[in-house]
């Protein structure tokens, strides 16, 4: 049975694909690069300095400035582009009342995923929400937040597993010896999901709530 449940956020708590993907291109266009918001959904979920070097080669330097300027928009505008996924709540609501631990688990800014989760009414549905510190790269990495919030448990992992949408959620809980439950409302789909190596796929949402109440401990898949 799982007793701590950690959460990815852009993708599986938030539909945040419209804040993200705007604030991407006004980054991109500082560089002369013009994309539509469709070809940059690639940047929901992983931390944004491996997408800029991934996807366009950016250098250090060049992903520094990109960063900024992407700040710049998300700070002002992007935050508040999205909204949480219909069901969420009643998801979250639902796993606290049957004593789990809730946390949150983002390469997102800590700050930033903070702020998003109270404006949403989200936040008191968890003991620890662990992001990024502004300003360091390897703090963004997948399993860098995930061993902060076990932190917290004394890093227990035997109890623990991670839900995300993208094959970093996967690829991070497995380098922190943690199950992955993939879900497939988000950005990264079955075969992302699949390959990466989660043990487990939820379909929706109401999928998801029931392997996360009973542990997982009825078979590999969601469906």
């Amino acid at each position: 049975m799982w007793n701590t449940i950690l959460f990815d956020l852009d993708g599986t708590l938030t539909d945040s694909a419209p804040g993200i993907t705007n604030s991407v291109a006004h980054a991109l266009a500082r560089f002369g690069i013009r994309e539509e918001p469709k070809n940059l959904l690639k940047f929901v979920g992983p931390p944004l300095n491996e997408s800029l070097a991934e996807f366009y080669g950016f250098s250090p330097q060049q992903t520094a400035e990109a960063i900024a300027v992407f700040r710049e928009y998300f700070v002002e505008k992007g935050w508040c582009e999205n909204a949480p996924y219909p069901g969420i709540g009643e998801v979250l609501r639902e796993l606290k009342a049957a004593g789990l631990r809730l946390m949150v688990a983002t390469s997102k800014p800590e700050v930033q995923a903070v702020r998003i989760l109270k404006h949403f009414g989200l936040a008191d549905y968890f003991e620890q929400i662990c992001g990024a510190p502004l300003g360091n790269e390897d703090g963004a990495r997948k399993s860098a937040v995930i061993r902060q919030a076990l932190s917290y448990v004394g890093g227990e992992t035997a109890s623990a597993v991670m839900v995300g949408d993208r094959r970093h959620d996967v690829a991070g809980a497995h380098e922190t010896g943690l199950p992955c439950v993939g879900v497939l409302y988000g950005y990264g789909g079955r075969e992302e999901l699949e390959k990466a190596g989660a043990e487990y796929i939820a379909e929706d949402m109401a999928a998801l709530k029931e392997l996360l109440l009973k542990g997982g401990k009825d078979g590999k898949d969601g469906n």
